[in-house]
């Protein structure tokens, strides 16, 4: 089977989840499965901008990406942040190996247009080539990405973390992906958490502003990788992640269910 585990927020930041996330992509990789492990690091790039005397902005989710910005994300998610990643993978006795989108021309990038906003070096992905992906599975590796790409104008562009997950569930033509947050779920008007729901009402969540900031692209990704042939799409807490390797086979009670209508 193949899995991609989106891996963002406090499970970055504590170092006893990230333990545990390591430790529960370590057993879908001893389990046979192909793990891809794709990571966000809005946390740290957040706090390296403030040290730096640089303030973020964010428009429906996504960070405002000046070029300056974008200089110190392909740092901090392409550096510091992968390579702790790839060591608490490799702690747990797999071999991992660190890379981001512009790697290999693996993915390619063009501008992101919200209307009326130019959010400048904020990108999404128009273009994807797995082959390296395969290559490092086939060498017994667990690929580690992050959220960056080069566009066709030779510039490194801001992918948010959870659509550059879905394009590369849809590239690798994933079984399963699946996104670890520091939120229990999606969560209703009266601020429960939706066990499951589909493409449609995630729509009306949107729209009705009942989800917002890191949730709406977050919902925006599960419906592109449902929509392009990903079977499962689940969002579930870290801090519940010793669930990982069982909820292809076990109805959890955790997280939510994202399914086509």
């Amino acid at each position: 089977m193949t899995i991609v585990v989106k891996i963002g927020g406090a499970a970055l930041e504590d170092a006893s989840t990230l333990r545990k996330c390591a430790r529960a992509i370590s057993d879908l990789v001893n389990d046979a499965h192909r793990v891809l492990v794709v990571h966000g690091g809005g946390a740290a790039l957040t706090r390296t901008l403030d040290q730096l005397g640089k303030k973020s902005e964010f428009v429906d989710g996504l960070r405002v990406t000046d070029a300056e910005t974008r200089d110190v994300a392909l740092m901090v998610l392409a550096g510091i942040v992968n390579k702790k990643l790839v060591a608490a993978i490799q702690t747990t006795g797999n071999p991992a190996i660190g890379l981001c989108g512009g790697d290999g021309m693996t993915f390619r990038a063009r501008k992101k247009h919200i209307a009326n906003r130019d959010l400048g070096f904020v990108g999404e992905i128009c273009f994807a080539d797995p082959s390296w992906i395969e290559t490092i599975w086939k060498g017994g590796n667990v690929p580690v990405l992050a959220s960056m790409a080069l566009g066709a104008d030779g510039e490194y562009y801001n992918i948010n973390g959870d659509q550059m997950a879905a394009a590369c569930a849809v590239a690798c033509t994933a079984d399963a992906l699946i996104f670890l947050t520091d939120v229990p779920g999606v969560k209703n008007a009266e601020g429960a958490v939706i066990p499951r729901l589909n493409t449609k009402q995630a729509a009306s969540l949107a729209a009705d502003s009942i989800v917002s900031g890191g949730m709406l692209p977050k919902l925006e990704a599960c419906s592109q990788a449902l929509n392009h042939g990903v079977r499962r799409v689940r969002i579930l807490p870290a801090a519940q992640v010793e669930v990982l390797p069982q909820f292809y086979f076990t109805k959890l009670t955790c997280g939510t269910e994202v399914a086509c209508v």
